[in-house]
């Protein structure tokens, strides 16, 4: 999977080649096959998308949910995916959803039941976004169950993990999307068991098309009370020359061989006094935004009053990179909570809970502004298209900034209805779900 967020001189050589051939060649969407799109960095690359919008304005259709959830939908052609719950109350059912990109519902099939609602309905157990490869679609939900269909809504392969891998133990429920890789789904489940003094998880390695087990390792660390418990998602790191899983969560952010489920190195000390952290051990710095990264840089946040770390991975790096002066490019005193970062060009962009933006020298991590937007809760992860960033906060208000050195706010939109979901863009439109519906807009 490419993991970079700029652009080259030869991406840009291809792209001028390219133009020529438009007027006999058609544009190809850009698919969104996972949560933070295609290249888990939650950039597009479509030009074109709407800044505006409100209930109606350059709304192309409304499709009515039948609960509520924080998933992103993900697209592929003509095919969208999401995941739901059925209303909103406790214990109800489950399930994956498969419309059209005409605003039609195809089909909707029960995947489990048993939901569960995080405090003051922030979440709940369709929190996960579900992940396509174009001919199957693998779904998560914080029941433990995790699934395979096809695009016909018939199951391949069904199981909860938790019987295979021992029971959840999570305070706000388990949220982690898994990432899938060639022909391979990848888990971490940071839950906090408990074997002596340390914390024990899980990071698994399956094969997608049965859900067999390829590997299955222990992820243990030092962490405890809510610290435990990890509400981040895994990430491929590919840079041409290096691969590896990264899982982030109790206190660490570790990396993984690919092949056999070997640790390569971990970065700790983010939480208590570091050279990262001043403050005294706090035991609910809990992680629920997960690194972003671009080509020779991983941007690790944490919580609260925690820190930002800008790691540069580097072939053969082992052991606790906290004190490798080579690993560590910059550390940063303030971090966004639950969004991830958004790394463009040499600009890394942090969006904070209670909607304060700031953003940071990607070579320095020197500080360019520190702003704030919407004055309300923000759990959607922003996403970047065409020169401008996309913020959604909890009671429906999106922000759309100008990318660059400078804060400038472009538009600001209302819906009026609760998003947790972060967005999501393919042919020209950009998709917001929401509790009640999800939204396909598009400029006139």
């Amino acid at each position: 999977m490419p993991c970079r967020s700029t652009l080259t001189a030869g991406p840009f050589a291809a792209a001028l080649f390219l133009s020529t051939l438009v007027l006999t060649v058609p544009a190809a969407a850009e698919n969104w096959p996972q949560w933070r799109g295609p290249n888990a960095n939650s950039i597009s690359s479509e030009t074109g998308i709407a800044t505006e919008w409100s209930r109606t304005k350059n709304v192309a259709w409304r499709l009515p949910l039948p609960g509520p959830a924080g998933s992103t939908p993900v697209i592929w052609n003509d095919r969208i995916f999401l995941t739901s719950s059925v209303g909103s109350e406790e214990g109800a059912d489950l399930v994956l959803i498969a419309a059209n990109t005409k605003g039609e519902q195809l089909w909707q099939v029960k995947v489990g039941s048993g939901n569960k609602n995080a405090r003051s309905s922030e979440g709940n157990s369709a929190s996960a976004s579900p992940t396509t490869d174009g001919k199957h679609v693998w779904v998560f939900f914080g029941t433990g169950v995790l699934a395979c269909y096809d695009f016909d809504g018939n199951e391949v392969w069904k199981f909860n993990v938790q019987d295979r891998y021992g029971k959840f133990a999570i305070q706000f429920g388990m949220t982690s999307t898994p990432v899938l890789e060639g022909d391979h789904l990848y888990l971490q489940l940071i839950h906090g068991e408990m074997r002596g003094d340390y914390t024990v998880a899980k990071v698994i390695k399956l094969d997608k098309k049965t859900g067999e087990e390829v590997w299955a390792v222990d992820r243990p660390s030092e962490a405890i009370v809510e610290n435990k418990h990890s509400y981040a998602s895994p990430f491929i790191y590919d840079d041409g020359r290096q691969r590896f899983l990264v899982t982030h969560g109790a206190d660490c952010t570790v990396a993984y061989d690919l092949e056999d489920g070997r640790e390569l190195w971990r970065l700790g000390g983010l939480n208590g006094r570091s050279k990262f952290n001043q403050n005294q051990y706090d035991p609910t710095l809990r992680f629920v935004a997960s690194p972003s990264f671009a080509e020779n840089v991983i941007i690790v946040p944490t919580a609260k009053k925690g820190p930002v770390v800008a790691i540069r991975p580097s072939e053969g790096m082992s052991g606790d990179i906290a004190s490798s002066e080579g690993a560590i490019r910059w550390v940063h005193e303030k971090t966004p909570d639950v969004c991830c970062p958004l790394i463009l060009g040499d600009l890394a962009y942090f969006c904070r809970k209670d909607g304060k933006v700031f953003c940071l020298n990607l070579e320095s991590g020197e500080e360019l502004y520190y702003e704030r937007t919407h004055n309300s809760q923000h759990r959607a992860t922003p996403v970047y298209a065409d020169g401008h960033i996309y913020l959604c906060a909890r009671d429906g208000h999106c922000t759309v900034l100008k990318a660059g050195p400078e804060f400038e706010i472009v538009a600001e939109n209302e819906l009026g209805e609760t998003i947790t979901a972060s967005p999501a863009i393919s042919d020209g439109t950009l998709y917001l779900r929401t509790y009640e519906a999800l939204y396909a807009v598009r400029a006139n």
